[in-house]
C-alpha cells in the first residue's frame, strides 16, 4: 500500500515545476531538485529518500514529452531518415546518436566512481561555480559583438553540423556527469562553441536529451519495479507521480519556448551569473548551518544536502 505521507500532491507539483523549468535551462536541475526536496522535508527514512530520488529522475519523462511535442516535426524527420525517406533527417539522427554515445559508454564505466567521488556538497558547489564562469566566458567570446536585445543569427543550422562537431558536443555532455554541472549547459555551450546558432544549439541540446534523459528514466523505472531498491509506486503512490509528470511536462514546454527566445537575444551570461549567485546562497546556507554536509556519500539515494530544522 502506498504511503500517502511520503509526498503530497502539492509537493509533487513543486518538484514537477522545478524539474520542468530547470531541466533544459543551463542551471543544474539536480542541484535545484535536491534543494527543493530537502526544504520540503521529503525522505525521512532511507527508503523514502531512495523513492524520492527515483521520482526526481522519473519526472524527467515530462521534460521528454515536452520536447517531443514542441519538436515533433523534427523527430518525425529523423524517424523518416532512419528508414531511408529523408536524407537531412538521417544526417541529424546520426549526429544525435554520435553525440549520445560518449555519455552512454562513460556513464556505465564511471558510474560508481562518480557516485563515490563527486556526489558530495563541495563538489556540487564547485561545479555550479565553475559552470557559471564557463558560461560567462563563452558569452563574452561568442556574443562579444552582439547588441543586447537584437536577434543573434550568426552560426550554422542543424543540417550543417559535422559528425566530428556532434562528437565534440557529446564529449562535453559527459562533463555533466559531474553533479551540479548541467547537461543543458554543456550541450548548449558546446553547440555554440562548434558554431551553431544559439537557437539551433538549444534545439540540438533538447533533441540530444531525448535518448539521454529517456535512458536514465527507463533505467530508474526498471530498478524501482524490479526489486533493486524501494518500489517508488508503493512508497510515494500513483497520484503524486502522475501529477509530477504532468506538471513537469507543462513547465518544461514553457521553459523551452522561453529559453530559445531568450538565447537569441541575450546570450548565456545571465545563466552564468545566476549559477554564481546560487553557489553563494548554498555556500552561505552551509556556513550558517541551515544545510549540513554529507561528503563522500556513495549512492545517489544518500542525500548530499540536508536542511536542518
Amino acid at each position: 500500500m502506498a504511503n500517502t505521507e511520503t509526498m503530497s500532491v502539492l509537493q509533487a507539483v513543486v518538484l514537477g515545476v522545478v524539474e520542468g523549468i530547470t531541466e533544459y535551462l543551463p542551471i543544474s536541475s539536480t542541484g535545484h531538485l535536491i534543494l527543493a526536496s530537502e526544504l520540503m522535508g521529503l525522505g525521512e527514512t532511507a527508503t523514502q529518500r531512495s523513492a524520492v530520488d527515483t521520482f526526481n529522475i522519473v519526472i524527467q519523462g515530462g521534460a521528454i514529452l515536452a520536447v517531443l511535442g514542441l519538436y515533433f516535426p523534427r523527430v518525425v524527420q529523423m524517424c523518416k531518415g532512419l528508414i531511408g525517406k529523408d536524407s537531412d533527417g538521417l544526417k541529424l539522427a546520426i549526429r544525435i546518436i554520435v553525440a549520445f554515445l560518449p555519455a552512454a559508454v562513460l556513464g556505465v564505466l564511471l558510474n560508481d566512481w562518480i557516485e563515490s567521488k563527486l556526489f558530495n556538497t563541495p563538489m556540487v558547489l564547485t561545479a555550479l561555480a565553475l559552470g557559471g564562469v564557463f558560461m560567462i566566458v563563452i558569452d563574452k567570446w561568442k556574443f562579444a559583438k552582439h547588441k543586447e536585445g537584437e536577434v543573434f543569427e550568426e552560426g550554422m543550422d542543424l543540417h550543417e553540423i559535422s559528425i566530428v562537431q556532434a562528437l565534440m558536443i557529446g564529449l562535453l555532455q559527459c562533463v555533466a556527469m559531474w553533479p551540479g554541472t548541467s547537461r543543458s549547459m554543456m550541450t548548449i555551450a558546446g553547440g555554440v562553441l562548434v558554431g551553431l546558432k544559439p537557437k539551433r544549439a538549444a534545439e540540438f541540446s533538447f533533441l540530444l536529451g531525448l535518448p539521454t534523459l529517456g535512458g536514465a528514466t527507463v533505467y530508474s523505472l526498471y530498478k524501482s519495479v524490479s526489486g533493486d531498491g524501494p518500489d517508488m509506486f508503493e512508497v510515494i503512490g500513483w497520484t503524486p507521480i502522475v501529477v509530477g509528470l504532468v506538471v513537469a511536462t507543462i513547465s518544461a514546454a514553457l521553459a523551452v519556448k522561453w529559453l530559445v527566445a531568450f538565447l537569441t537575444k541575450h546570450g548565456l551570461a545571465v545563466f552564468g551569473y545566476y549559477r554564481l549567485i546560487l553557489t553563494a546562497v548554498l555556500g552561505g546556507a552551509i556556513a550558517m548551518g541551515v544545510v549540513s554536509l554529507h561528503a563522500g556519500d556513495s549512492s545517489v539515494s544518500d542525500e548530499i544536502l540536508e536542511v536542518q530544522p
